[in-house]
């Protein structure tokens, strides 16, 4: 029963650590606990137990679902993104990352891990949260052990059709890299503001990218590609960070257009500390290289 769910006590098959620039957190696990230990380090790095052989298990494309507080209505759009796979790509898997912070009443990790239970090609990372979107995005791609890697939201604010969309022209235009870009949004003023604003200063900032809308899902790319980027950032920047990654790496980059849904049952979550993250990240990239947060 959801209601009586634990998310401390799930099961842990896909681990990941994860550190900031300022230290590295390394966790021992078992079945129902982990205990965290600091080590000294510069870089960010992953590490997984129990992730499977990928000489084993290498379906043609991974789905990457960030579902954080994405609460019952994960369970329509992981149907409807199944069918679609389905359909269209049957050699698939799907990852389901629905990292959470102690004690804050998300029952997303509990749903996620009951659906997960019921299909055998759906894994599950449910980690303590350290970090926000970045560190969540990487932690469902370095469980993924497909040779297409695709990342979506999972509240229903992108179309899950748009998965097939971006597979295709990645596999038929033999590109590197493909997104979408949102030609209408009903996410309200506010938010369409932002993006405009932050989508110009970040073209001024690296103009050989030509590139639109940056933060826009899905995004596919090639197992290839991602294993060359080794992506930093572990909050709200992350999109930014692999399109640049992805200039610099002189990539075979697609777009195509999309729909941008609102979404009701929870608030966003870009306020102004998100908006200020976007913006400072922008700056010290161009001229550090690399992202602050």
């Amino acid at each position: 029963m959801i209601g009586s769910c634990d998310p401390s006590s799930f099961p842990q098959t896909n681990y990941f650590l994860s550190s900031y620039p300022i230290r590295l957190l390394t966790m021992v696990t078992t079945e129902k606990n982990y205990t965290s230990q600091a080590i000294p380090s510069t870089e960010a790095r992953f590490f997984f137990s129990q992730k499977p052989d990928k000489k084993e298990v290498t379906p043609k494309i991974s789905v990457v679902i960030l579902a954080y507080r994405s609460g019952e209505g994960i369970r329509n759009f992981i149907e409807s993104m199944i069918q679609s796979l389905e359909t269209n790509e049957p050699d698939w898997e799907i990852i389901l990352v629905a990292n959470h912070f102690v004690d804050d009443g998300d029952p997303t990790p509990c749903i996620v891990n009951e659906i997960a239970q019921s299909h055998p090609r759906i894994r599950t990372v449910t980690r303590i949260k350290e970090g926000m979107m970045g560190w969540d995005m990487k932690s469902g791609l370095e469980a993924a052990t497909g040779r297409i890697l695709a990342v979506i939201d999972g509240d229903g604010q992108m179309p899950f059709e748009n998965v097939i969309d971006v597979y295709r022209k990645l596999r038929d235009e033999d590109l590197d890299l493909v997104k979408t870009f949102r030609t209408q949004r009903s996410d309200g003023l506010y938010r369409k503001t932002i993006s405009v604003v932050y989508n110009i200063i970040f073209n001024i900032l690296f103009p050989g990218l030509k590139s639109r809308d940056i933060n826009s899902k899905p995004k596919i790319i090639t197992r290839e590609v991602y294993d060359r980027m080794n992506l930093k950032s572990n909050g709200w920047f992350i999109d930014a960070e692999i399109m640049i990654q992805a200039g610099k790496m002189n990539l075979k980059i697609g777009e195509i257009p999309t729909v941008f849904h609102r979404i009701d049952f929870r608030p966003s979550f870009i306020k102004f500390r998100s908006v200020w993250e976007f913006f400072v990240n922008l700056l010290w990239y161009r001229f550090f290289n690399r992202p602050m947060i």
